[in-house]
């Protein structure tokens, strides 16, 4: 069987090519934070320069627009061939909007791919909840007295057993010969 090299995705850019970890809508509370990792992918044979543009749009009026800066600097640097993997998280003053991250690529300052979300307010008693960060589970609680009230029968029958096996063992002196 023969295989041939695979060829780039029709959703990638031709200069690069980005995505995260974050579903295609959210429940976002105004002001909190949105944990992400973002991916940039050099689909080139070149290393390239790359910017990412934060929009946060509501129907056709855009709500706000930023630079979203990598390691403190507006451009950076990816390898031919490599993903940058970036983690970190974004806030924004606003909910119920559409969150576009583009890519932008340095030499033609031309966006070659985005990614988007849509942010919907939480309704009901989840309003007061941050969002949390993707990839997590909540924690729980360890309840030890039901732990060992259950374990408690288990751990006897153990002690049981184990005095049981030391008193059937012989034990390390001979036996005394009687004399007739």
């Amino acid at each position: 069987m023969k295989f041939s090299v695979m060829q780039v995705s029709v959703m990638a850019g031709k200069l690069g090519d980005i995505f995260w970890d974050l579903a295609p809508a959210i429940s976002y509370t105004a002001g909190y934070d949105i944990g992400c990792t973002i991916y940039v992918a050099n689909t080139t044979n070149v290393e390239k320069g790359y910017a990412l543009i934060a929009r946060l749009t509501s129907g056709s009026q855009m709500l706000s627009e930023e630079a979203l800066p990598v390691y403190g600097q507006t451009w950076f640097r990816v390898d031919p061939g490599d993903v940058a993997v970036l983690k970190g998280a974004l806030r924004f003053n606003s909910s119920n909007a559409v969150l576009t991250v583009s890519l932008i690529e340095e030499e033609t300052q031309a966006e070659t791919d985005s990614v988007a979300t849509t942010l919907i307010a939480p309704t009901g008693t989840t309003a007061a909840l941050p969002p949390a960060w993707p990839g997590t589970t909540t924690t729980t609680t360890t309840d030890w007295t039901s732990m060992l009230t259950s374990m408690m029968p288990m751990l006897m029958f153990m002690m049981l057993g184990m005095m049981m096996v030391s008193s059937l063992k012989p034990s390390g002196e001979k036996p005394r010969e009687e004399r007739r």
